[in-house]
This record gives C-alpha cells, sequence and structure tokens, in this order.
C-alpha cells in the first residue's frame, strides 16, 4: 500500500547501495506525447548528479522551499484520463507490495499487465508467472540492473506505471514515468522532500501525465461512508478532524528480510517528524474538500524522544547485528496540527517504535457530532442526545457506490487495495478525471518534510505550501464520485 498494515518491497539483498534503495522497497502507443522530446527530456537531465540521481534530490540552499514556482504548464486539475478500451501497465518493484498488487491488476476486467521490472530476476518471474497464470501474454521483463525501470518507462505500449518501491526511489521514478510519457501512481510517501513534490506538480502540468498518491486508506469502507455523511450535512459545519499511522512495525523494522537490509529502519536515523502522513491525512482531506474548496495553510509538530527502537534493539537484536551502529533520532509519537484557510484542525499522529494497537484514529467532528475510528462509533443529533456512543453500523446506508457494487472484494487491507485499483483502471479506461491528483498527492505528503522542520524549530509552525497555486477555491469533485455508465 500505502501501508494500513505491514508491508515489505523486497527480500533478497541487492548488488549495490542503489540498487538496495529501489529494489528494497518494491520492488505509448497512445498516448499522444511520443514521450517527451529528446531537448525537453535532455534539459530536464541537465542538472543530474552523478550516478544518474537528479540534483534535485539535494535541497537547494539559501532557498523558501514554501513559496509557489511558477506554473509550468496548464493545470491538470479536472483533466480526464485518455478513454480506452484496455488499460496497459507496467510494474516497477516486485516485493511484498508490487508481488502482490499485481494480483489485483490482473483480477480488474480491461487490464493488461504489459511489462515488470525488478533487480531481482526471482522477483520478476513469479511475478511473470502470475500474468500467464492469469491467461494474459507473458509480460516484458527488465531486470538488467537499477536502471532498467527507465527503458520500461520507454515503451510505447503503456498507459500506466505502478510504482512499488522504497521510498528513496519514488521522486525519481515518477519522474521518469511522466519524461516518458506516461500516468504514474505511486506507493506512499509520494517524495521526501519539498522541493521534490513541487517538481512532480511542475512535470505534471507540464507534461499532462497524471502523478497520483495512491492511497488505499482513502477507500476504505469506514472512510468512503464518513465522506458521504459528511457531504449529506450529518455532521453539520465541520470543525475538526483527526488521522494517524500509529502502528507497532518495531519487530519489522529490525527483520532483515521484510524491510530488506533496513531500508525503511534507515529513515530513523535521518529525520525526526512525520515520515507516513498520507494514510491518516488522506482520508479526513477528502473529509474537509481540502484543495476543493478549503487548504492546509501551516503545519506544527512536535516529537517524543527517540527511544522506542533503540530499548527494543537492546532486548531483542543479537551484539554484531548491522542495527547496533545506527543512532535513531525519529520521535517515538509525532503529533502535528494543521490549520486550513477555514480555520478547521487537524491532527497527525505518527507511532510505529512504541507499543500500542494499529489505529489510524480517522476522527471527523462536526457542528452536529463525531464520528472516532478504532473501534468505529458516531454521535450525531439528532439521533444520538444521551451522552452513548451509537452504532456506526445503521449507517450502512450511507455507504459509497464501490462499496455497494463490491460488498466482498479481494485482496488485503480490508478490500481498500482492490477497491483502489478497481477504480483507478476504470478511470483510466472509461476516461474520467481521477478521484485525487497531483496536488492532492503533494499536499498529503507535504507533512513529512514540514512536520521534520517544524520539529527542528521547536515546534515553530511552518507554511504548508498552495500547489494548486490558488485554485483551491473553487469546489469540485472528488472521491465522493457517482457510478458512472459503461
Amino acid at each position: 500500500m500505502n501501508e494500513a498494515a505491514p508491508q515489505n518491497h523486497g527480500e533478497e539483498p541487492g548488488p549495490s547501495r542503489r540498487s538496495l534503495l529501489w529494489t528494497a522497497g518494491a520492488a505509448g502507443a497512445g498516448l499522444g506525447l511520443g514521450g517527451l522530446s529528446a531537448q525537453s527530456a535532455a534539459a530536464d537531465s541537465a542538472g543530474s548528479a552523478p550516478g544518474g540521481r537528479p540534483a534535485a534530490q539535494s535541497a537547494p540552499a539559501a532557498e523558501d522551499l514554501s513559496a509557489e514556482p511558477k506554473r509550468r504548464g496548464p493545470t491538470m486539475i479536472g483533466v480526464p484520463f485518455e478513454r480506452r478500451s484496455t488499460v496497459r501497465v507496467g510494474l516497477i518493484g516486485l516485493g511484498n507490495r508490487g508481488g502482490s498488487m499485481i494480483d489485483l491488476f490482473l483480477a480488474v476486467p480491461g487490464v493488461r499487465v504489459v511489462a515488470l521490472c525488478d533487480i531481482v530476476k526471482e522477483k520478476a518471474a513469479r511475478a511473470a508467472a502470475k500474468v500467464t497464470a492469469a491467461g494474459q501474454p507473458m509480460p516484458a521483463v527488465y531486470t538488467n540492473g537499477e536502471d532498467d525501470f527507465e527503458n520500461l518507462c520507454a515503451r510505447g505500449d503503456i498507459d500506466f506505471v505502478y510504482v512499488a518501491t522504497s521510498w528513496d526511489w519514488h521522486f525519481e521514478m515518477c519522474r521518469t514515468a511522466m519524461l516518458s510519457g506516461k500516468h504514474v501512481g505511486v506507493e506512499c510517501p509520494l517524495a521526501m522532500e519539498l522541493h521534490q513534490l513541487w517538481e512532480l506538480v511542475n512535470l505534471s502540468e507540464r507534461t499532462r501525465r497524471h502523478c497520483m498518491q495512491l492511497e488505499n486508506c482513502c477507500y476504505g469502507r469506514n472512510e468512503m461512508r464518513v465522506l458521504r455523511m459528511a457531504h449529506a450535512g450529518l455532521f453539520g459545519d465541520l470543525l475538526h478532524a483527526a488521522g494517524a499511522y500509529n502502528h507497532d512495525l518495531r519487530a519489522l523494522l529490525f527483520d532483515p528480510v521484510y524491510y530488506e537490509n533496513g531500508w525503511r529502519r534507515q529513515w530513523h536515523t535521518r529525520l525526526r517528524g512525520d515520515i507516513y502522513s498520507t494514510h491518516g491525512l488522506g482520508p479526513v482531506a477528502n473529509y474537509l474538500d481540502v484543495n476543493r474548496g478549503d487548504r492546509a495553510v501551516r503545519i506544527t509538530s512536535v516529537g517524543s524522544p527517540s527511544l522506542g527502537l533503540a530499548a527494543y534493539r537492546k532486548e531483542h537484536v543479537p551484539p554484531g547485528d548491522p542495527s547496533w551502529k545506527e543512532s535513531y533520532i525519529e520521535a517515538d509519537r509525532t503529533i502535528s496540527l494543521i490549520q486550513t484557510a477555514k480555520g478547521r484542525v487537524i491532527r497527525l499522529e505518527h507511532d510505529v517504535s512504541t507499543p500500542h494497537p494499529y489505529s489510524r484514529v480517522n476522527s471527523l467532528g462536526g457542528t452536529k457530532g463525531l464520528f472516532e475510528d478504532y473501534p468505529e462509533r458516531i454521535y450525531i443529533e439528532p439521533d444520538h442526545t444521551d451522552d452513548q456512543w451509537g452504532d456506526f453500523g445503521k449507517y450502512a446506508h450511507w455507504d459509497h457506490w464501490l462499496w455497494k457494487e463490491h460488498a466482498n472484494p479481494p485482496g488485503g487491507h480490508g478490500g481498500m487495495d482492490y477497491i483502489l485499483i478497481f477504480r483507478l483502471m476504470q478511470s483510466l479506461r472509461l476516461g474520467l478525471v481521477p478521484d485525487f491528483d497531483v496536488y492532492d498527492a503533494a499536499t498529503w505528503t507535504a507533512p513529512v518534510p514540514l512536520s521534520n522542520a517544524s520539529i527542528k524549530a521547536k515546534g515553530a509552525p511552518q507554511e504548508f505550501p498552495d500547489f494548486t497555486r490558488g485554485l483551491w477555491r473553487h469546489k469540485r469533485p472528488g472521491m465522493d464520485s457517482r457510478k458512472p455508465e459503461e
């Protein structure tokens, strides 16, 4: 996913640091661009650092990264996909996440898996066998080193590129896909630095390709039900919301196979803030129509001491393990408050290194009442007036049409993964405007660098970029969609 429950994108160690970065995470005939021109592509790669990584991956010194760069092209708001009878997909990264999500792509009608990429040949072979077992032609397989994903993106018979790699590689792979004329969707987070988010927004506008944060939690049954209820006014005027990623990952973070060579644990040595914000923020941003009538204005974050991973290592990890060379700085519990332009408040939490039950919090409050999840419960007037929580199950008639049509979807995370892929592929096939876009992707991910900056500044508020450049003021459709006619 996105990660509502543990996930890994790879098992076997890679042959180099660069290959480790992406395989640890994993892993247009008909697009009208024919890729970008050689001159345009060359101009975009001119600032590359040695080894092929764009120079933009290092933040420029003395630059206001919250400033709004000049728009590179017309907005991508309201831009539909090109209609097509079959959606041709290429997958980059075939570890635990990519290797399981391919099952869902194969389960959706009108989708063909054309190409696969992973530097571990065994992973690619397993995924390719699934494709042929599903009755599709043998896909092209790209396993020739850490840059072979570029060859997959350059193909002329791919409409959509799916990226399921470690976080270090998300920016570069999204960038490459769009420069190659492909729509792209990536597992969370979109990128780790603010200037990278701006570059992806600009590239999406200039190339006219959608770049999407595939936030599966937005498609959870409870989340979609609350969204419809909020839009129907059942909570009254909306005031506050809360989301989180509170998940005890300690054992998995030290598992040498699950997060290959500890790639995810390494982020606990680099940043202090909320390094996985989208599961919590995506759904509640939808409730509050962020980028569709409201916007995030500023964020302030605080973090607890970083003690949990070191304590777990002391008790469970044998001496001599490579992790003993690491010093952890990531706050065990990060709490952030986001203020919106309408004055609403969003609370975010992140905690993966202390013992606690799983929770995404998922709360919404307004002048008529409140919903809280984990466990699900509701209290809205006039249904409830006795200071006792009500049964959320009694509101099942508010379920989104996707959940009424797919009551028992296949796949993990309670079916939300399948709902996400089904709706995405449906939108591509029918030529619909996607439920969310690059502006949402950048907004949901921005707390990663912003919370880190706020904590470093002792909780000082950080201005939230307006990735829409003022277009957030206009109401427009989003996740609360109507069932399309085929």
